[in-house]
């Protein structure tokens, strides 16, 4: 859900063989590393023909009540809830109650360009809706209660960025409104209706649309690292619905996958509608390669929450990995894991001490930072004995040395170069160079 300056995107490492079986103690290694040296809290579940294969859950649930992780803890997901949005209009349409080319006016007349988005479209991103968590502002008003009403209006004055079909464009608007009109044609809450068409027939235990986090039912609160784990903010949930707003385990993402992707929730031509990947999205799913194999899936992420679920259709595997903190990058998470499962040489990560900076040394690299062709500018702020970095209208993230004016966020794979004398900074990440004046 949340946007960040920060892009990550997970990129399946490459592995040609099928894992016939793997290596538990590495696989148990590789998690008890990244718990002990506080780079990470989450849980993670791999299945193998439908069956649960390995899980494994680290760090705490709720840190303030000392209440360890365990396999039953839920999470929120964020995005991946789209492709549970995803199935449900989907087998709406195969009920024949709407229709692939049904045109958002039916519903919204007052949304601009309504009469020319088509459902289709906003399953695909290719409405041209303005990504309403793109505001500004959104962060100053995303954990205040919000009405349809209210929601609605925001979508209303946010305008369009492109016309509909002419690319593809990631946006929250369009799923949020498609569980509305869910919501409109089944005259039920978009709660009921994932109960009824998911989480019943799939026999999920945990999974369902989210409130207020509530730790006394093995709910996990999010964190974000400074000097150590922070409470991070809490998206009320009247605010994403269908583009963020459930919550699950990852076992029962991986039950739902392997429901959605065997035939039990929707029918094969609708399925491989959803698969049917255009301008890198499909209906609800993502498309990961790694050499003969595309795993099929979706990323998510809300407030200090990160989740990911993949099925790989030429292994029958699913692997989902939910996460409600943060430091090791899950992209390097996940590489390791798919690594160690299938049986490829890899080397557990070593995570060596940061290199300690001075008070005074960090307050040399305080400032805004701004560039022509970067589109929102960096504050470098120190708060207490942590050097943090923030994009405008962005949360704030922490930045470790590891040499000498060079720092690093892992967890996005980001570098920033202080370059004092010039008074600048170098932003480096996904193998883009961004040089930035201090104002």
């Amino acid at each position: 859900m949340k946007k960040l300056i920060i892009i990550i995107a997970i990129i399946f490492a490459a592995f040609s063989n099928e894992a016939q079986d793997f290596n538990h103690q590495k696989m148990d290694s590789l998690f008890a590393k990244i718990e002990a040296n506080y780079k990470g809290m989450g849980s993670i579940s791999i299945f193998r023909d439908g069956t649960e294969v390995y899980s494994n859950s680290i760090g705490f649930a709720d840190i303030e009540n000392g209440t360890s992780a365990n396999w039953e803890t839920v999470y929120r997901i964020g995005s991946v809830s789209k492709t549970f949005t995803a199935v449900i209009i989907m087998q709406l349409v195969e009920e024949k109650k709407i229709d692939l080319n049904t045109s958002l006016s039916n519903f919204f007349p007052e949304i601009p360009n309504a009469k020319k988005i088509t459902v289709e479209q906003m399953l695909r991103h290719r409405s041209g809706l303005f990504n309403f968590t793109d505001k500004p502002d959104y962060t100053s008003w995303m954990e205040q209660a919000k009405t349809r009403e209210q929601m609605l209006n925001i979508v209303a004055k946010n305008g369009t960025v492109f016309e509909p079909d002419e690319k593809s464009e990631y946006s929250n608007t369009n799923f949020l409104l498609l569980s509305y009109i869910a919501e409109d044609i089944e005259n039920k809450s978009l709660a009921e209706i994932l109960y009824e068409r998911i989480v019943k027939p799939c026999s999920l235990k945990h999974t369902y649309y989210g409130g207020k986090i509530n730790p006394e039912k093995n709910e996990a609160r999010s964190y974000r690292k400074n000097a150590d784990w922070k409470p991070d903010t809490e998206t009320d949930m009247s605010i994403p619905s269908g583009a963020g707003a459930i919550v699950s385990t990852p076992c029962d993402l991986n039950t739902f996958y392997n429901c959605l992707f065997t035939g039990k929730l929707v029918s094969e031509s609708s399925l491989q509608a959803m698969m049917d990947i255009r301008e890198n999205f499909g209906m609800g799913l993502f498309t990961f390669p790694f050499y003969e194999q595309t795993a099929y899936g979706h990323t998510g992420g809300i407030d200090g929450f990160q989740s990911n679920v993949a099925w790989f259709p030429d292994s029958r595997m699913a692997i989902a990995y939910t996460a409600n903190a943060v430091d090791m990058s899950v992209n390097d998470i996940l590489i390791g894991v798919l690594s160690i499962y299938f049986g490829k040489d890899y080397k557990l990560p070593d995570f060596s001490p940061p290199i300690e900076v001075s008070i005074k040394e960090m307050d040399k690299y305080t400032g805004v930072y701004s560039a022509p062709d970067f589109p929102l500018k960096i504050t470098v702020m120190r708060e207490e004995n942590t050097l943090m970095a923030q994009g405008s209208g962005q949360p704030a993230f922490p930045l470790e040395a590891f040499e000498k004016d060079k720092f690093r966020f892992d967890q996005a794979g980001l570098i920033i170069e202080f370059i004092t004398k010039e008074n600048k900074l170098i932003l480096k990440q996904g193998g883009q160079v961004f040089e930035m004046q201090k104002e």
